[in-house]
């Protein structure tokens, strides 16, 4: 009994290595997984209660049955069916393409996540870049809202800040489910993005069994009332214009919408701008043709070198935010309460005849999304230097201008920057003070003048409200930004 056994170094590693693994397997990650679950089933219980929107079953669903139940959807095996038929595959691999993409489109949202540590990121950096201000619509356009309807947040896209500035804003009220490109596939950014509630988009993707997948996704979340949020113009704008509107995600939306039936879609449209834009430069360069593209090893060191230097400023007591961000919401557009007053069926039309209708609701809320958009100080001056290209100001002539233009706005309808009197020489001095510092403009014996140089950059902000001078009608009076400070 007491004699001792020999055995390989190899050997004992093993044992150990599966002693370890059976400890693992039987107690701490049970207990970790315990620990977790109640730490999120307390945060659900918490946010449950102030959530104007509530999470929905659905997000809290696994992932893998989601998975799973849009990959055996009815319309997607027929769409699986066909493709095989049609490309003289075997049904298996067809199948095995489409498990790709439901695994690759379906999120899987973590509320921990989203609240204890999304949250308070997307708060931080928006807080550090930027004057963050939001205009929200009048509390009883909320409370009309039916809470079993589908919210879905429509917007502008000016940066990709614009993800983490409106999911901050919106935190206090719901969760958001976005579509995101394939650049946010990156590791390990796309796992904090899928446990964010977002999901991916190959945006030019022609692939009919891929856009049936996605379809039916959407189609699902929708219907089971998850709240999204959508650029409808479908990616960044390049020269600080409005673009038209990409119709393909509310096509998703409501091309199975029975208003008499269904669980109604409520659009809210949202306007955002920015009093610089991080990409400005680089949306600008996109335009133009002959431009040679940048090489990767060019963006990281570009980026390293903007965000070392500005961590210098930080540490020096010299750093400046970048101006105001602003958002403003606008009024609710009821889908169920359109088809009526239009008299249109989404459901019961075919395609033909459906995205005509499509792009008509499109339209409109495009039209409210412009109504909403933040009027800021740099658009203002920038479009008082872009229609004075030649001439010089002094600081005076140049606010005299803007308050002129305010108030041409203001009488139009249109979202103004609301600033006291006392201070808005402050802030037109602030406005002037980043163009100075950009090489925008420059500044001699107290008189200020464009460079000829960067016209297109002075055009890319004055662009943002360039539609209010367009045309002196507009299709509604917006309530005006700047009074709930956060």
């Amino acid at each position: 009994m007491g004699d001792q056994i020999t055995i390989s170094i190899w050997v004992f590693g093993l044992l150990v290595v599966l002693a370890l693994a059976a400890v693992l397997d039987r107690v701490l990650i049970p207990s970790t997984r315990w620990f977790l679950r109640r730490r999120i089933n307390r945060v659900i219980d918490e946010i449950g209660t102030r959530l104007d929107i509530e999470i929905r079953p659905f997000q809290l669903t696994k992932r893998q049955v989601l998975v799973d139940r849009l990959a055996f959807d009815p319309k997607v095996i027929a769409a699986v069916q066909d493709y095989a038929r049609a490309h003289e595959m075997p049904l298996a691999v067809v199948q095995k393409k489409v498990m790709r993409y439901a695994r690759e489109t379906v999120p899987s949202f973590n509320a921990y996540l989203y609240f204890r540590i999304g949250y308070w990121v997307a708060k931080r950096i928006a807080r550090l870049l930027y004057r963050v201000r939001v205009g929200l619509i009048q509390n009883e356009h909320y409370r009309a809202i039916d809470p079993d309807s589908t919210v879905v947040f429509v917007m502008n896209h000016r940066s990709n800040m614009d993800y983490i500035l409106v999911a901050f804003l919106a935190a206090e009220r719901t969760t958001l489910s976005y579509a995101v490109g394939e650049w946010a596939k990156i590791w390990p950014l796309h796992m904090l993005i899928r446990a964010m509630g977002a999901f991916f988009v190959r945006r030019q993707s022609g692939n009919t069994l891929y856009r049936r997948v996605l379809e039916r996704y959407i189609h699902m979340a929708t219907r089971e009332g998850v709240c999204q949020a959508v650029f409808l113009e479908g990616g960044l704008s390049r020269d600080g214009r409005l673009r038209d509107p990409k119709l393909g995600l509310v096509d998703y939306m409501l091309r199975g919408f029975d208003p008499d039936k269904d669980r109604d879609i409520v659009f809210i449209p949202v306007g955002i701008n920015y009093d610089r834009t991080l990409e400005d430069r680089s949306l600008l360069r996109a335009l133009d043709p002959g431009a040679r593209k940048r090489s990767v090893w060019f963006v990281a060191r570009t980026t390293a070198r903007f965000i070392a230097r500005s961590v210098v400023l930080m540490v020096l007591s010299r750093w400046r935010r970048y101006g105001y961000a602003c958002v403003n919401f606008g009024a609710p557009v009821s889908a169920r309460a359109y088809c009526r007053e239009q008299d249109v069926r989404f459901h019961a039309l075919p395609r033909r005849e459906r995205f005509p209708e499509i792009e008509r609701l499109c339209r409109s809320i495009m039209g409210a999304i412009a109504d909403v958009v933040p009027v800021l100080p740099i658009s203002l001056v920038a479009h008082v230097f872009l229609n004075a290209m030649d001439k010089g100001m002094d600081i005076l002539e140049i606010e005299r201008r803007i308050n002129g233009a305010q108030e041409e706005l203001a009488a139009r309808g249109a979202p103004v920057f609301e600033v006291p009197r006392s201070t808005r020489a402050r802030v037109i001095s602030e406005a002037l003070h980043m163009l100075l510092l950009r090489r925008m403009v420059t500044e001699r014996n107290g008189v200020y003048r464009a460079v000829p140089g960067e016209k297109a950059l002075l055009a890319y902000y004055a662009n943002a409200i360039s539609h209010w001078w367009v045309s002196a009608s507009v299709s509604g009076a917006a309530q005006p930004v700047g009074g709930e400070r956060t």
